[in-house]
């Protein structure tokens, strides 16, 4: 029995001699220069991000320094009354809110623009409803009648069918008869509710400037406070619209629009060949393909529009594919068009191909989690690469910084803001790959739930919320298994690592395992 017990020890021992052979030469022919490639490909995709977000920067304090603001840049005195024409001297303007079942925001928005400072009888609101459930239908209906009583050009349009979905909503709207009398088109989504002056404060900009054509206000979020993933939301955005939006608006003339809360002149809409669903960014299609023909963009970042971020995990996961694939998508697709562009001038088309879309949209939501979920993790069963402090420490908590001083109230959550985007990176970095392959849900176009802002409904859903929902209904695979894979990798970096790469591994793998168990954001009702 001895001698058997000896043998099988052995045997054992050769077993595990062997494996760890085969691991080390599989380490040395394969993983670590797989790994040594992909960690060179990062660090550079750090560097370009690093570099924009630095000239971003720069560019900000500079416009702080010398004031270019613009009311500086353009003309824009206040539109007046005259007294030979009367009303006619105000351009004529339409107003589009295009609706998808939006039972809890239909009145804010629709209320919202027929309070519209603005001659009555120069304006137009055009409520566009692609609503599927005959109740919602009706009570929209309802709404626009009850306006129109009180004398407000007030229309309310429905189609055949949802073509499109709303690029084919507003391409739809343009096609009726009264539209053609309209100089400038206002587009609203259901949850914004613009100010009362918003015309007044935007249009002049476009009337005294006959080379703009768009002017694109902020957004302001009604229920930042919400939840914890709602104040994550708003640090992203509001760098976005604090620094990118004033960037691209002050010294190229040209950003993104931002789909809503912006007007149009519609010589230049249609133009640039007026809305196409060709992608699930068509506001973004719309504005390149505008500045493509010479038109400028104004950005105003004192108009402000109220609306609502998405509460809900399974909301915001919807949007934020389609932010993400969409901009993929419609990079491959125009990207010879932009370059073979002679109307705008080299410097334009450079900002629109490499800083708009190859650094904002594919490299940052790539390298997020390429670098900082994959290969950095990674590392720890590879002990001979060496990735550089500069790489893995000092350019991103730069990175970090820059992106965190657009909302200086949310400084403390700074920890939690870099755990959720990284989680939400996997699904950006997915979403984009999606875009660039053309693959089979680029175009899945899902209406983002909204659930209004009044304290009486946000009391009514609070109190209707289910203790209890199916843990089922909520389980999302990649992040469980991402959580799963970054758990192993801090414990093996506790037991057998000489840096302390597990603090941040286990902090990201609780990330994951809280974003995969569906504990993120308020639950509403069942998903």
């Amino acid at each position: 029995m001895e001698v058997k017990s000896e043998s099988l020890r052995w045997a054992g021992d050769d077993i595990m001699w062997h494996m760890g052979s085969i691991w080390d030469q599989l380490k040395i022919l394969v993983i670590l220069p797989m790994l040594r490639g992909t960690t060179f490909l990062c660090l550079v995709m750090s560097v370009m991000l690093f570099v924009e977000k630095i000239y971003m920067t720069v560019v900000i304090v500079l416009l702080k320094i010398f004031g270019k603001r613009p009311e500086r840049v353009y003309k824009c005195e206040p539109l007046c009354d005259d007294l030979e024409l009367g009303n006619s001297a105000f351009p004529m303007i339409l107003v589009q809110i295009p609706m998808y079942n939006e039972k809890e925001v239909y009145k804010l928005s629709i209320g919202a623009a027929c309070g519209l400072s603005w001659p009555s009888d120069r304006i137009i609101i055009q409520v566009l409803d692609d609503s599927t459930d005959p109740l919602i239908k009706d009570m929209v209906k309802i709404e626009c009648q009850r306006w129109a009583s009180k004398d407000i050009n007030i229309r309310y349009e429905i189609r055949e069918s949802r073509n499109g979905y709303k690029a084919g909503a507003l391409k739809d709207g343009m096609k009726h008869s009264y539209v053609r009398d309209c100089d400038f088109v206002v587009i609203f989504d259901a949850d914004f509710q613009p100010e009362s002056d918003f015309l007044v404060r935007s249009l002049p900009f476009l009337v005294h400037n006959p080379e703009v054509a768009l002017v694109q206000a902020r957004w302001k979020f009604v229920n930042s406070n919400e939840c914890l993933m709602t104040r994550m939301q708003e640090m992203s955005l509001d760098y976005h619209f604090t620094v990118e939006q004033e960037v691209g608006s002050s010294i190229y003339a040209f950003f993104g629009f931002n789909g809503t809360a912006g007007v149009w002149r519609i010589s230049a809409l249609n133009e640039a060949g007026g809305w196409k669903d060709r992608t699930t960014v068509e506001d973004m299609d719309l504005a390149i393909r505008a500045s493509l023909k010479g038109w400028k963009f104004v950005y105003l970042s004192n108009l402000k529009v109220k609306n609502e971020l998405p509460s809900s995990f399974k909301a915001y996961r919807y949007q934020q594919h389609r932010w993400s694939c969409g901009p993929a998508n419609l990079f491959k697709q125009m990207f010879m068009e932009i370059v073979r562009n002679k109307k705008v001038s080299l410097l334009k088309k450079v900002h629109v191909i490499y800083n708009f879309f190859f650094v904002r949209k594919i490299v940052a939501h790539i390298v997020t989690f390429l670098f900082y979920c994959v290969v950095i993790p990674a590392t720890v069963f590879v002990p001979e690469l060496n990735i550089p402090k500069w790489g893995s420490v000092y350019i991103p908590s730069i990175i970090t910084i820059l992106n965190a001083v657009g909302t200086p109230r949310s400084l403390h959550l700074l920890l939690f803001w870099i755990l959720f985007e990284n989680v939400m990176s996997m699904h950006r970095t997915k979403a984009t790959l999606i875009g660039l392959l053309n693959a089979r849900t680029v175009n899945e176009w899902i209406v983002t739930e909204k659930l209004g802002d009044t304290s009486k409904t946000r009391a009514v859903l609070k109190t209707s919320r289910k203790p209890c929902i199916g843990i089922g209904d909520r389980l999302h695979v990649l992040e469980l298994g991402m959580g799963a894979f970054l758990f192993v990798c801090g414990c093996y970096n506790l037991l057998f690592g000489k840096n302390h790469y597990f603090i941040f591994l286990f902090l990201q793998s609780s990330a994951f395992f809280v974003a995969g168990f569906g504990y993120v954001g308020t639950l509403v009702r069942p998903f």
